[in-house]
């Protein structure tokens, strides 16, 4: 019997094994019903069978050999939506490919012994329901992959969000530590260290939350106006000196700064910057934050001399969750970034129609490189630095 009808015949059969082998999983009290199985099961195993009886070109079978076969985005086929029960039901990724090891077993155990002879159309029967299997499996393993990756990025979003009112406290604590006359002399120098720290952690909430922002298909938002990047700069130069008050900056601004900038947000970008090569340097060189405003952009340079950065690295420098190793010479303690900065600082300028770079070297330094159009054209869209 050609095994696209034995599956079909002995439907029942094969779903009552596959149901009996995923409810010994744990923990099976929390996925899904006895009914969900058997249904997801049927429909898999019923498209598996169709696939089986559907003639494909010789690209086609090649293309699914090799794994390229398309992969269904969402929940629109059964074994997508089975992925993403087993996810919501606390299932492990190692669970769920066994239940497909199972309902693989399953099927070729039944039917093996009705093969008599083993043929060539025997042997592509069972080279294509290999494929179906992998390929329901590969369905399924997409989609407990984006729900888990959701999940993630919603409670990252949730304790950034939670995280704020206790450092406004935090904060406000500091704050009133070192007002004259509240305290003694110790209480004043505690009071500047709650400062410094409520900054720090501040930055890291913001950075947390833009990118479970950035994460959960959200764009970043910028609002721009009439703004002085000099006065932004200014800003920014001032928080990281907070936050790292044995580290010297420097300002250095020519040209028209007035454009059209979101302020907070670019401010952002400064500081994540400046934060970054404070953390990196090395020596008692200082930090330098310099801009240049050109009649259609404004180039902001922030340069740090510290240890070189290889090239392997600088490829990877703006993808979130990077943080290269801080050596014994650089100056900044490694606990105080998520690894967040210079991607937020990447999406921020992205989403201004900017650009930001870098490039290192023993000679000039380490230097982060952010060119901003300064206006919008006649659409309404950023103009682009060419």
């Amino acid at each position: 019997m050609k095994l696209a009808a034995f599956i079909t015949a002995h439907m029942d059969e094969i779903v009552a094994e596959f149901v009996a082998f995923a409810r010994t999983l744990e923990p099976a009290s929390l996925g899904n019903s006895v009914v969900e199985l058997k249904d997801h099961a049927r429909e898999i195993l019923l498209t598996i069978a169709a696939g089986l009886d559907s003639a494909e070109t010789p690209k086609q079978k090649r293309d699914k050999s090799v794994g390229q076969a398309s992969v269904s985005k969402g929940p629109e086929t059964a074994a997508a939506a089975h992925g993403a029960a087993r996810q919501s039901g606390g299932f492990t990724l190692p669970q769920l490919t066994a239940e497909y090891r199972a309902l693989r077993a399953s099927v070729l155990r039944l039917w093996m012994p009705t093969v008599r002879s083993v043929t060539r159309a025997t042997a592509e029967d069972l080279s294509a329901f290999h494929e179906g299997i992998d390929q329901a499996l590969q369905e399924s393993a997409v989609q407990y992959a984006q729900k888990t990756d959701r999940a993630r990025d919603t409670f990252l979003a949730i304790l950034g969000h939670d995280l704020r009112t206790p450092l406004a406290t935090m904060s406000m604590a500091g704050v009133f530590l070192t007002r004259p006359g509240e305290g003694t002399e110790r209480t004043a120098q505690i009071g500047v260290r709650v400062k410094r720290s409520a900054v720090a952690m501040t930055t890291m909430v913001n950075d947390l939350l833009e990118y479970a922002r950035t994460e959960l298909g959200g764009k970043m938002p910028v609002s721009p106006s009439l703004a002085d990047l000099q006065d932004i700069c200014q800003f920014a130069v001032e928080e990281a000196t907070a936050a790292h008050p044995d580290c010297e900056f420097l300002l250095r601004c020519e040209g028209d700064m007035i454009g059209d900038f979101d302020a907070p947000r670019l401010s952002q970008v400064f500081s994540n910057l400046l934060n970054n090569a404070a953390q990196y340097r090395s020596g008692k060189k200082p930090v330098t934050l310099a801009a240049h405003g050109g009649k259609t952009e404004v180039t902001v340079t922030v340069t740090n001399f510290g240890r070189e950065i290889a090239q392997e690295s600088l490829r990877a420098i703006f993808d979130p969750l990077v943080q290269l190793s801080v050596s014994s010479e650089q100056k900044g303690p490694m606990n105080t970034s998520l690894g967040l900065g210079l991607f937020i600082a990447r999406e921020i300028t992205v989403a201004h129609g900017g650009t930001i770079g870098v490039e290192s070297g023993t000679s000039h330094g380490t230097v982060f490189t952010v060119r901003l159009p300064r206006t919008l054209d006649l659409r309404g869209t950023r103009s682009r630095a060419r």
